[in-house]
C-alpha cells in the first residue's frame, strides 16, 4: 500500500499548504481560484473523454451510447441509494469531530475534492500495480497532481478538501489489497470505458465548481462500475 499512503500524504500536505496560503487571500481571490480550479477540472474531464472518443473514431457512436447508457442507469441506481447523501453525512460527521462545525464550506470542499481525486483510471490501475508488483510509480505521479489540485481547492473551498485523503486511502487501499482479484477484470476495453465515463464525471465536478452545484455527481458513481461491466458485453460502444 505504499502508493496509497504516498497519495494520502500528498493530499494532506496539499490541504495544509492550501489552508495556510488561503488565509492570505481575499474573497475575490478565492472566488477566482475556485473558477480556475473548476475550469481546470473541466478540461481534465474533456481531455480524458476525448482521448477515448478520438482514438475510437471508427466506432459509429464514438462512445456516446456508452456514456448515455451508463450515466442514465448509474444515475438511477445512485439516486435510489442516494450516495451523495452518504458522502455529505460523512462530511458532516467529520466536520463536527474535527472541530470545524462553523465551517459552512467544509462538506462541499470535502465532497468536491473527494470526487476529483478518487474518480479516474490512475487510481484504479495504480493501485492494482502497487498491489501485484509493488510498483507505485503511477500513484506517485497521481500524488503530485493531487497535491496541487487539493492545495488550490483548499485555498478556495476550505480545509474540508484536505480530508479527501480519507476516502482516497480507503479506496486505493482496498483496490491494492484486492489487486489480484481485480486485475483480470480490468481489460484494455474495461479500462478504456472506465476512463471515458470517469472523465465525464470529472467534467461534471468542474461544472459544479464553475456554475455552482447543479449535478449530484456522487449519485452518478455507479456509472463507472456499469462502464466496466459493459466492456464484457458482446457489442462495442
Amino acid at each position: 500500500m505504499t502508493g496509497a499512503i504516498i497519495n494520502t500524504a500528498a493530499i494532506i500536505v496539499g490541504g495544509i499548504c492550501g489552508h495556510l496560503f488561503g488565509k492570505l487571500l481575499k474573497d475575490r481571490h478565492q472566488e477566482t481560484l475556485t473558477m480556475a480550479c473548476g475550469i481546470g477540472t473541466l478540461f481534465m474531464g474533456i481531455a480524458g473523454a476525448m482521448n477515448y472518443m478520438l482514438h475510437h473514431n471508427l466506432l459509429p457512436s464514438g462512445g456516446s451510447m456508452l456514456v448515455v447508457g451508463c450515466l442514465a442507469l448509474g444515475g438511477l441506481i445512485g439516486e435510489i441509494i442516494n450516495i451523495e447523501s452518504l458522502f455529505e453525512r460523512f462530511g458532516e460527521w467529520l466536520k463536527k469531530k474535527t472541530g470545524n462545525a462553523r465551517d459552512n464550506q467544509f462538506v462541499n470542499g470535502f465532497v468536491t475534492a473527494s470526487l476529483t481525486v478518487c474518480i479516474g483510471a490512475m487510481a484504479i490501475m495504480g493501485s492494482i500495480q502497487d498491489g501485484i508488483s509493488g510498483d507505485w510509480s503511477t500513484l506517485g505521479t497521481k500524488s503530485i497532481l493531487d497535491l496541487i489540485i487539493v492545495m488550490v481547492m483548499t485555498c478556495s473551498l476550505g480545509k474540508g478538501c484536505a480530508f479527501s485523503a480519507i476516502p482516497v486511502l480507503i479506496w486505493e487501499g482496498c483496490l491494492t489489497l484486492l489487486a489480484s482479484a481485480i486485475k483480470p477484470i480490468m481489460t484494455e476495453a474495461a479500462l478504456g470505458y472506465l476512463s471515458l465515463v470517469g472523465s465525464v464525471l470529472i467534467f461534471c465536478v468542474g461544472l459544479n465548481l464553475v456554475w455552482g452545484k447543479k449535478i449530484r455527481v456522487a449519485n452518478l458513481l455507479p456509472a463507472v462500475i456499469l462502464a466496466v461491466a459493459a466492456s464484457f458485453l458482446p457489442i462495442q460502444f
